[in-house]
């Protein structure tokens, strides 16, 4: 049977996210919330956590090209193939415009990929990436497969898609 639903604090999941290889109390605040039951159930009957909610949400937003059945949770390949697609703002040169570089993500595993989906979503809900949006204009971009390894003009022309969720962080 199914707990009941907590919402979680997600502006605290998102520091605890920034925080996470400096602080004890940030690794455990992160584990304990990401292993909270949502309330509902999986497909297989297992009941939902967190993490499988962030997962699918992510699956849903960045990882059309992968073919995802509706709800089907992305995994570490396909958060790693999305990961050095997304931008902030725009798509620059600019290293601390590319999202998993500024957040010094070197690379996306079986021991992070969750960890990376949360800061990405806990971002747009409530971290410096929603305060942009709602204050400069800035949202988060995706852009083509494979950035690094673009040229300068297939950067300027690749095809972008601006991705938010609506004021005041509601799920």
């Amino acid at each position: 049977m199914a707990s009941e639903y907590e919402k979680p604090d997600i502006k605290k999941l998102y520091e605890a996210i920034v925080n996470f290889d400096n602080d004890e109390e940030c690794r455990d605040f992160y584990y304990k919330t990401m292993d909270s039951l949502t309330g509902k159930t999986n497909k297989d009957g297992t009941e939902e956590t967190l993490r499988d909610k962030i997962l699918k949400i992510y699956g849903m937003l960045f990882c059309e090209e992968a073919g995802l059945a509706p709800g089907e949770k992305a995994g570490p390949q396909e958060v790693a193939d999305t990961a050095d697609r997304l931008y902030i703002g725009g798509a620059y040169y600019d290293p601390e415009h590319w999202y998993r570089m500024k957040y010094h993500f070197a690379m996306i595993d079986d021991d992070n990929y969750d960890r990376f989906a949360a800061l990405v979503l806990s971002d747009m809900n409530s971290g410096p990436l929603h305060e942009a949006a709602q204050n400069d204009g800035e949202t988060l971009v995706v852009g083509e497969a494979d950035p690094l390894h673009m040229t300068a003009a297939q950067r300027k022309n690749q095809q972008l898609k601006s991705v938010s969720f609506p004021s005041g962080g509601e799920n």
